[in-house]
């Protein structure tokens, strides 16, 4: 349904969500320069993304506060992606940028018929927080050498890495003071006046000292020329079928990353102030918008966590704040986009670098190292990937890991030899005795743990087992085979398996595999399994 995150807000918090929406044009006007470039893109692509495609959201959106936007693991894969396709900056580059934002509204929209946003499920906390941390390293390096002022010729991370090291002396020094400066006021202003617009009046406040010190004359770049007027509706140009067709794994992995990352914010902010979204409805959102985004100059929309806490700080409940960041985007690309052309370069990677400095996430890290030292290493090994492998073959590796590790650990199942105790509950044995033997299984009994499951039940010694099913969620054909093989050879040992505690599902699926059941009269609702 349209116009969701707009409804319900009193006429009195209007004058609220405007200044919010102001508010939110500071914060976006500097941030889509800068991941623009970070991209590859010109920087009018980063501010046309904050026109059609933003407002497309905000009528599609049932969040009422999430922010779509251009963010800094978007321009990251952008860049990973289109650089093995074209030269950054190149017209053809430009194209397939615009042809990137098409083909992730596509997968959208397919993920959105098919009701497929439970896929982004299966990107595990460990990998989001090292694929977007390894994301905000590989954007730092390229800031750092925007405050430096240095070029590298290095192709790979750590060559890269120790050549800005060697190259430190040959610094512009004004660079690399207006980028510092920009970034220890921005810090500043976060910690006095965190209301404030803080990227914002850091960046003019750095244009005026270039200005009027003429810095752009001793060597500081600045930004130069932007386009003035708003975008054109246009299709994508030059784009041969192969490179439509090489764009899709790209387009799937930033529809994944936006998932993971949107919709767990949507859904943060929806149970804090108490209303409702629709998931489904998000992805259809994201999805016209990213078709607004291929056809209007734009680069691929996805969310923004870090702008959308900023309009929750201000008290903005709707996404009319976002309408009102298009409407004041729109006015300066048409009216004062010659202002543009004096905001100095290391000033903008000093903004970016602040923001995404927050991505690397060490309370998480520290954390998982705590609690699961598995899980730091694939998201250390998902960090560490992104710039030395790339982002897909990071992902992908971390993924596996996460898979492997899921299952070594299902293969490994909490499993107890019980035996009855006080007041009549069943407790652990520590030597199972000669009389029956109750053995729980708990977790699924799958393909990954038949075995272990098969040698453990054959190695009771007891004539009668009583196996507590109440934890087996699910028996595949691998683990169906191993019971059945169990029963056999019991039974061949003049033993008994009884199965008790069984659910109705997991008592239908038995006997779908062939294995019947009696049912006994106890108050467990104990079934024996035979063979048929």
């Amino acid at each position: 349904m349209m116009f969701a995150g707009l409804r319900g807000v009193p006429r009195a918090q209007l004058p609220r969500e405007v200044i919010a929406g102001v508010t939110l044009a500071a914060l976006a006007i500097p941030l889509n320069i800068g991941y623009a470039q970070i991209a590859g893109l010109p920087p009018v692509v980063g501010l046309y993304t904050a026109i059609v495609p933003m407002l497309v959201f905000a009528l599609f959106a049932s969040s009422r506060q999430l922010v779509a936007s251009p963010d800094a693991p978007i321009a990251a894969l952008i860049a990973s992606l289109l650089g093995a396709m074209a030269a950054a900056g190149s017209t053809n580059y430009v194209q397939l940028a615009y042809a990137q934002a098409l083909v992730c509204a596509l997968v959208f929209l397919l993920f959105y018929v098919f009701k497929l946003g439970f896929l982004a499920n299966f990107l595990s906390e460990p990998v989001l927080v090292g694929f977007i941390a390894g994301l905000a390293i590989e954007i730092l390096t390229s800031q750092v050498e925007k405050i430096l002022g240095i070029k590298t010729t290095s192709e790979h991370f750590f060559p890269e890495l120790w050549e800005i090291v060697t190259k430190i002396p040959q610094a512009h020094w004004w660079n690399v003071a207006v980028g510092v400066g920009t970034m220890a006021l921005i810090l500043v202003l976060r910690r006095v006046a965190p209301a404030l617009p803080g990227p914002l009046i850091a960046l003019i406040a750095a244009t005026v000292l270039v200005a009027a010190a003429g810095l752009d004359r001793h060597g500081v770049s600045v930004l130069g020329a932007v386009p003035s007027g708003l975008p054109v509706p246009h299709f994508p140009s030059g784009v041969s079928l192969g490179q439509w067709a090489t764009l899709i794994p790209g387009a799937i992995a930033i529809c994944a990353v936006t998932l993971a990352d949107g919709l767990l914010t949507a859904r943060r902010y929806a149970e804090q102030h108490n209303y409702t979204i629709d998931g489904n409805q998000e992805l259809m959102a994201f999805g016209v918008s990213n078709i607004a985004a291929g056809l209007t100059g734009s680069m691929t929309i996805g969310s923004s966590a870090s702008r959308t806490a900023a309009m929750d700080s201000v008290g903005s409940r709707s996404q009319i704040p976002s309408v009102v960041c298009a409407l004041v985007v729109a006015v300066l690309l048409a009216f004062f986009s010659d202002l543009l052309a004096y905001l100095p370069n290391a000033a903008l990677a000093g903004i970016v670098a602040v923001a995404v400095i927050r991505l690397i996430d060490v309370r998480k890290l520290t954390e998982l190292w705590h609690l699961r030292r598995s899980e730091f290493w694939i998201a250390t090994v998902c960090m560490l990937g992104v710039p030395v492998l790339g982002s897909l073959s990071a992902v992908v590796i971390a993924f596996l890991l996460s898979a492997v590790d899921m299952v070594r650990r299902a293969s490994s199942p909490s499993t107890a030899v019980l035996e009855p105790g006080p007041a009549g509950r069943y407790v652990r044995a520590r030597q199972p005795g000669p009389g029956p033997a109750v053995y729980r299984f708990e977790g699924p009994l799958f393909f990954a743990n038949a075995a272990a499951f098969k040698e453990q039940v054959l190695g009771l010694t007891a004539t009668d087992i009583v196996l507590d099913a109440e934890a087996i969620s699910d028996v595949d054909t691998t683990g169906a085979e191993a019971l059945r093989q169990v029963i056999g050879k019991l039974q061949a040992q003049h033993r008994t398996l009884v199965v008790a505690r069984a659910t109705r599902e997991l008592r239908d699926l038995l006997t779908h595999y062939g294995l019947r059941l009696t049912h006994f009269d106890s108050n467990e609702a104990a079934v024996a399994a035979q063979q048929p």
